[in-house]
């Protein structure tokens, strides 16, 4: 084993610069964070990388290997996502179906990712699970090969099928990727296909195809594997010697050298798309690759092309053509080739030729104006936050680890990407806007709802696609789990079998002190000093729970209004001198509470906290920016008539809540409240903003002195009587045994949404709830996924859960399921839901207690996941120690309470079912599941 030791150490310089002017200020300051890692290769070729992190009882663990779909060849395009999902299934000595189900079962997570140039597999699993998932993670890498057979290929082959259903034939503007690489790269080009692939590729592949695969690509020597977590170094390195040592280094795979393109002319291309509501232009230059010099200078010119309310295209688009709610440039760079993309999703009926006219004007600004110091400074300063942020969890540090490593041969490569972004200068970024945008050629495709292709450019040329018709169930659609492989095992010098659980890991809360403030302002908070960030919201009750009648949106619409701008700052001011500390903040409303949340570094915590008072005490109130803010509400609400798995979780709610209650009615309003709202009625909603009754929460690198001086000020100013908030009486619960259906035209899939009002989250049954449907839907390893995507393959996934809320909750089914298997899921949930209590077992029980106690070691590892426990205590009453409160109670419960507990709300005979799909094909269908079937349009009135 060679070995060789290295340390990487993240120096960032910060200048601070004043926030009224662009004079640069005397203070200079220095952060110094060190990433401490080592990194070895095995004599088989594969890189290891191990970082120490004792935070918290849990390790990450890593696989990325060197092929992506830029490694296919055309006519077997998809093949290396396809192969991911292949690679979860079984291997040598593994039980069958354990690499999704166990890893849950042990309080881990697991995941998979394909791009074009690379597949990551990951875990997080509790301590105590280290060596199991060492043994997982090397059975599914060197010993897999051997056990897939046809019955899990075809299997699978509809998993995936699924997955491109959903993210893409079901999605507005999903064929878009596809139009754009078969016309910005030539035929053959490893980027002329998507990453997914096409689905008669995908049905054509064979045994032999995957073996191929495997072989060419999944040697050892292939990849880089990282461990992240609490660790012990030396034995560590034993560990992956054993599990990983063994495995083949396979052949070598010659890298790929950069293949950028040009274009002799730019194109145009048109397409209706039967799920968009809104017309969208993207204009697409070809750039240069990943680590390229030139592919900083891109990344920053998208930020200042469109980052902020200064910037060229948003001004243009936005501000004075007001054609569009925002607009996006960035640069996307892979390891071949790149791209810098500029997007733009207009107001409904906007003519996409003016929305290119409003581009190229802002281009032109651009190049007649350019930008100021403080634009360019504001983007290296939020490049600062945002480099901690990336390294905030185990998995997030073992991620930049592995994949610098694995392309750029260092792992410290992002550390160095960082320092070259921070000595950018500005004419560099006028050089590869020269270079690569002016003057240049491009593709642009506009995509436009079906029926408008009036909307789209001139003269553009329609874009060929094809398009999936989904029939009755074809014989290749049945699938099951099928025989097991017949093989002889692999030979191995070491006992491969599962290796027995380290010691118990201490599962501790983290130390929370709390106060109050002088005007009746709670404060929570966790000191966290491992990195200089702080995090941090203000909860404040009421949001759409106190929306006037028939003005549902007003709470949203006041919170965005108080986004933009102060008193004292216009919107684009106040941008900018946020931005220059590196911090955000940002108000929004939910459901019952208005929140304003932000972070940012904590020697600037005191400065950002003064804006957070100025933006929450002396709000703008301007009239253009409430008219430009509704108008992209609208916009926003029409988009969502397009997405059928929007239209279900709204016409859930409204079913089950009716029209009079505030859950019953989206957060954001319809487009029929927003309408009747006037500036007028923000202003009075905003006197329901009082600080009692309210609570700070804050995690990270500052201490409860330096909280309390912080908001002195805040508390000094800012007074007001506590708001009561009245019950919402539910209506009656009549819908019951019903099954609702919503016409979405050749939709490729149905969305189904289960459920039932249940409980609130102070409810004395809420947590054994919870604890009860863990078997059924929580996550990869429940009853619901292991038999509809796993057994089946009828969806990509299937769920079922109980949000914590105030007021009572429901508990829901949810599932995107292939059309023509929209009965046979149906039918099975149903008898999964009528047999869910009288087939509990004790082995449930146990398998219950187990998981759930050992996620516990990694529910608060993030900032968010913190913040979340705060907003828990402060908003429920919990105590302080309540997650050993409600260990307690899961450890007592016994089988008769989990029986009473499903019983009492997971009855299939209480359940509301809606079906959102196409109803030339599935109406008839549904109905012979012998329910009650009525028709609702995509507002939930009844047909």
């Amino acid at each position: 084993m060679k070995l060789t030791t290295f340390m990487a150490t993240a120096i960032i310089a910060t200048t601070f610069f004043s926030c009224e002017s662009d004079k640069k200020m005397d203070a200079k300051k220095e952060t110094e964070f060190t990433l401490d890692y080592e990194k070895f290769t095995l004599d088989n070729g594969l890189d290891v990388i191990l970082h120490v992190d004792k935070s918290d009882p849990i390790v990450a663990v890593a696989t990325v290997m060197h092929v992506g779909s830029n490694r296919e060849v055309p006519g077997k395009t998809g093949f290396a996502h396809f192969f991911e999902h292949m690679a979860f299934n079984d291997s040598e000595n593994v039980p069958v179906g354990a690499n999704r189900k166990m890893i849950p079962e042990w309080g881990g997570s697991r995941n998979g990712g394909t791009w074009s140039d690379g597949t990551i597999y990951y875990e997080v699993v509790p301590k105590d699970a280290f060596e199991k998932i060492l043994w997982i993670d090397s059975d599914r890498f060197g010993y897999m090969i051997n056990t897939v057979t046809t019955a899990a290929l075809e299997r699978e082959k509809q998993v995936v099928k699924n997955e491109k259903r959903q993210r893409v034939d079901n999605a507005p503007y999903g064929y878009t990727d596809e139009i754009i690489r078969k016309n910005l790269y030539p035929e053959g080009h490893p980027y002329s296909w998507t990453v997914i692939g096409a689905l008669p590729d995908l049905q054509a592949a064979t045994l032999d195809d995957v073996k191929e695969f495997y072989h060419q690509y999944y040697g050892a020597a292939n990849g880089s594997l990282v461990i992240a977590g609490d660790i012990d170094i030396e034995e560590t390195k034993k560990q992956v010697q054993k599990w990983f040592g063994e495995i083949p280094s396979g052949p070598e795979v010659a890298p790929l050298k950069p293949m950028p393109v040009t274009l002799e002319k730019s194109k145009s291309l048109s397409f209706e798309d039967n799920f968009a509501k809104l017309p969208e232009l993207r204009m697409v230059f070809p750039t240069v690759e990943n680590y390229n010099k030139d592919s900083y200078a891109l990344q920053v010119l998208g930020q200042l092309l469109s980052g902020s309310k200064k910037a060229a295209l948003y001004k243009t688009i936005v501000e004075e053509k007001k054609l569009a709610p925002n607009a996006g440039s960035y640069q996307n760079s892979n390891e071949l080739a790149g791209e810098f993309i500029i997007r733009v999703r207009a107001n409904e009926g906007v003519d996409l030729d003016e929305v290119k006219e409003a581009i190229e004007t802002g281009l032109l600004n651009f190049e007649t104006n350019g930008f100021t110091d403080n634009e360019l400074e504001r983007i290296k300063a939020e490049l600062e936050t945002r480099s901690y942020s990336g390294i905030a969890t185990v998995l997030n540090k073992a991620f930049q680890l592995v994949n610098d490593n694995e392309f750029a041969g260092d792992p410290e490569q992002t550390i160095k990407d960082t320092e070259i972004i921070k000595n950018m200068t500005r004419e560099e970024v006028m050089r590869v806007y020269n270079t690569y945008i002016k003057d240049q050629h491009y593709v642009m495709t506009s995509v436009v709802p079906k029926g408008n292709i009036a909307l789209a450019v001139s003269d553009s040329e329609e874009a060929s696609i094809w398009i999936e018709e989904v029939g009755a169930m074809a014989a290749s659609e049945e699938v099951s789990q099928g025989e097991e492989a017949v093989y002889e095992k692999t030979p191995s010098t070491h006992d491969r079998s599962e290796p027995a659980f380290g010691d118990a890991p201490l599962i501790k809360m983290p130390a929370v002190w709390t106060g109050k403030m002088e005007n009746g302002l709670g404060l929570f908070g966790i000191e966290n000093n491992e990195l200089p960030l702080v995090n941090f919201n203000i909860i404040i009750p009421g949001g759409h729970k106190l929306d006037p009648a028939g003005k549902a949106g007003v709470a949203s619409l006041m919170a965005d209004l108080m986004n933009e701008g102060t008193a004292n700052m216009t919107s684009a001011a106040l941008e900018e001198a946020i931005g220059l500390l590196g911090s955000s903040i940002y108000i929004g409303s939910g459901s019952e509470d208005l929140v304003i949340s932000g972070s940012c570094l904590s020697r600037n915590f005191e400065k950002t906290m003064t804006y957070v008072e100025e933006m929450l005490l002396q709000p703008r109130w301007d009239e253009k920016e409430f008219d430009r803010l509704k108008k992209e509400l609208e916009t926003s609400l029409k988009g969502r008539e397009a997405n059928p798995t929007a239209i279900a979780a709204l016409n859930f709610n409204k079913l089950i809540y009716g029209d009079n209650h505030s859950y019953g009615v989206p957060t954001n309003g319809t487009l029929e409240s927003v309408k009747n709202i006037t500036l007028e009625d923000v202003k009075a909603f905003y006197k329901n903003l009082s600080p009692k009754g309210a609570n700070f929460h804050v995690v990270g690198s500052v201490d409860e002195t330096g909280v309390k001086k912080a908001l002195q000020h805040i508390s000094e100013n800012w007074n007001g009587e506590a708001i009561v908030l009245q019950d919402q009486p539910l209506p009656k619960q009549d819908k019951a045994g019903n099954l609702y259906f919503i016409d979405v035209p050749n939709s490729k899939q149905s969305v189904l949404y289960i459920g039932k009002i249940a409980v609130n989250a102070n409810d004395k049954d809420a947590k054994k709830l919870d604890y009860s449907n863990e078997i059924l839907g929580g996550g990869s390893s429940g009853r619901l996924f292991q038999t509809l995507r796993i057994s089946k393959g009828y969806t990509y996934g299937a769920y079922s859960r109980i949000p914590e809320r105030a007021e009572k909750a429901a508990f829901t089914i949810n599932s995107s399921v292939r059309a023509n298997a929209t009965l046979p899921s149906l039918k099975i949930i149903e008898e999964m839901l009528q047999t869910y209590g009288t087939g509990f077992t004790e082995e449930d029980v146990t398998l219950t207690k187990n998981k759930i106690i050992k996620a516990n070691t990694r529910a608060f590892e993030s900032f968010g996941a913190k913040l979340g426990m705060l907003n828990r205590i402060s908003k429920y009453g919990r105590s302080l120690d309540y997650v050993d409160e409600d260990q307690t109670l899961l450890t007592q419960m016994q089988l008769e309470d989990f029986k009473t507990t499903i019983a009492n709300y997971m009855a299939e005979e209480d359940m509301v079912y809606l079906v959102v799909g196409d109803k030339a094909t599935q109406l008839e269908e549904v109905k012979k599941l012998g329910k009650k079937v009525i028709e609702l349009d995509i507002y939930g009135n009844t047909l």
